[in-house]
């Protein structure tokens, strides 16, 4: 059930800015936000076991989406990639200030014994991460406030998703190099 919420969540999360854009003269803004709220009420009632956050990340998407349909305003729609951008931020920022940081919880699981080369470079690339999600974040409330409906869409419904794509994939790049360096520092031991 969590994973099916999960991809019902990045699914709905993808289609969002092109909802929006499609439905804003057609329904009530407070009608078009329901059923994202309704996806994080569903997340919120089913939590998953080593959650980053536990049920806190949910709860703060289902509570902002209720403040996006009460409000009622197109305008108000737009917010909404600015809000999972900010809890996207405060998990990662929370685990490296709390620890461990995320993406070394994540590595754990394929490699326990994770040397310390490993923790310091999956410490960095949190970092990267919380950097990507305070810029995403930015960029998104910029056009929230000032840009056009056509440029918001084409950010938060596709250039985002390219960026954090990128992202994924520069690592992806980055990280044979850097077992490599770690192996070889490792044998020069």
């Amino acid at each position: 059930m969590k994973s099916l919420l999960g991809a019902a969540l990045l699914l709905a999360g993808l289609a969002y800015p092109f909802w929006v854009h499609a439905m804003m003269e057609r329904a009530q803004p407070g009608w078009i936000m329901l059923p994202m709220a309704a996806l994080w009420l569903l997340r919120t009632l089913v939590p998953g076991k080593g959650q980053p956050g536990g049920r806190i990340p949910p709860l703060l998407a289902l509570a902002g989406c209720i403040v996006f349909a009460l409000v009622g305003t197109k305008a108000g729609l737009r917010w909404y990639p600015v809000l999972i951008n900010a809890i996207m931020l405060a998990v990662f920022g929370a685990s490296l200030r709390y620890g461990p940081p995320l993406i070394e919880r994540i590595a754990r699981l394929q490699h326990p014994d994770l040397p310390p080369e490993g923790v310091r470079y999956t410490r960095k690339v949190t970092q990267v991460w919380v950097g990507f999600f305070l810029f995403n974040g930015l960029v998104a409330a910029a056009l929230a406030l000032w840009g056009p409906w056509s440029w918001w869409t084409a950010y938060t419904g596709c250039i985002s998703y390219i960026l954090t794509g990128l992202l994924f994939a520069g690592e992806w790049l980055v990280r044979p190099r850097f077992k490599k360096a770690a192996c070889d520092a490792a044998g020069r031991i």
